[in-house]
């Protein structure tokens, strides 16, 4: 191998597309390209960089000026040192039983974080007061976890958005009976973008405490942040981060992937394309008899209901999962990348599929 090859080769066909998860998809162009900018030269390790330092600038741009961020390398890691950052280790989190960290993150806020996990039925994804003070009780029993923080995800497990009005009701009634709000926003642009208002509109302004903050699903090859927005109500957290192996050695990778999503409009541009893609796939299958939609489609995701076996015949030529396999219950999400053609030839395919004896 002659000198300055390298012997990469590409290892799929890059022609499959599906429907599965907005993570499937690669990385913007603008991404790639703020990380080799950022390539070159010898910069401060575990946050001590530039990308770091003018990451702070633009959160604040978007938070308020008492915000500060944390980068860390996934969804699941900043959920876990956010909630840990606003508990004790006697204390509790109220969240929907829907919710990522209850779900989908194998325990972790609860083995990792050492919190107890509340969780409230729901039927569209979203809490409400009157559902959080199902578990928002007994605070002097030393028998029982302590009720400390809120979690809820904007948007939701299920696709659906919280407006600012319904984020700020619950903030003052977390806040009434002494508790924090935590927002998992690892697809928060994609509810601003659905809701037409900055971010600041449901977090900051309306009494959100701390956030996590999505990258990956919009764009990034990794990376999220820990966006502290009220810093009376966290302690510890550069400890935490470091404790809960969350602190990337070369941060200025993470950061820069935030800078270039977050201090222009690409973060916008790529959620309001994901979305309008997922209203272009809702309606067509609406089109497609036999197959109904679950709940709005309010962001980037369809969950759809049909036939266990068109479902099985359909994965075949698109990858999607079950949501709920026994109910025949489908998600199908949209990515900044998903086409016109993708979403057309997809129903097509549905509609093909449906059809068959």
């Amino acid at each position: 191998m002659s000198a300055g090859k390298t012997d990469a080769r590409r290892h799929h066909d890059p022609s499959v597309r599906g429907f599965a998860s907005d993570n499937y998809a690669g990385t913007h162009p603008e991404i790639l390209e703020a990380l080799a900018l950022a390539n070159g030269g010898h910069q401060i390790a575990y946050g001590g960089d530039e990308y770091t330092e003018n990451l702070q600038r633009v959160i604040r741009s978007h938070f308020g000026q008492t915000a500060e961020a944390f980068p860390v390398f996934n969804g699941t890691g900043a959920n876990v040192v956010a909630l840990q950052a606003v508990t004790d280790r006697w204390g509790a989190v109220i969240c929907a039983e829907s919710a990522h960290i209850n779900v989908d993150e194998c325990g972790a806020p609860e083995r990792v974080g050492g919190l107890k996990l509340l969780t409230v039925p729901t039927p569209d994804g979203k809490l409400t007061p009157e559902l959080i003070d199902r578990e928002a009780y007994g605070w002097d029993d030393e028998h029982r976890a302590m009720p400390q923080a809120v979690s809820i995800t904007q948007n939701t497990e299920l696709g659906t958005v919280y407006t600012p009005e319904e984020i700020r009701a619950i903030c003052e009634h977390a806040h009434e009976r002494g508790m924090v709000v935590h927002l998992d926003g690892s697809r928060i642009a994609n509810a601003s973008a659905s809701l037409d208002v900055p971010m600041r509109a449901f977090t900051n302004a309306v009494g959100v405490d701390i956030l996590s903050l999505g990258g990956t699903k919009n764009g990034a090859i990794f990376g999220e942040a820990v966006v502290v927005i009220n810093p009376d109500a966290v302690r510890a957290m550069k400890h935490l981060r470091k404790l809960s192996m969350q602190l990337a050695s070369k941060m200025r990778f993470v950061s820069v992937q935030l800078e270039a999503l977050l201090a222009k409009d690409l973060w916008l541009r790529n959620a309001r394309h994901a979305n309008t893609m997922a209203q272009r796939l809702a309606a067509g299958v609406r089109a497609v008899e036999g197959v109904e939609i679950l709940y709005p489609v309010q962001a980037n995701a369809v969950f759809a209901r049909l036939p266990h076996d068109v479902s099985e015949r359909l994965m075949k030529r698109y990858r999607f999962y079950f949501w709920d396999e026994a109910a025949g219950d489908v998600r199908w999400m949209c990515s900044f990348d998903t086409t016109v053609e993708d979403v057309d030839g997809f129903v097509a395919a549905l509609r093909e599929e449906m059809g068959r004896p």
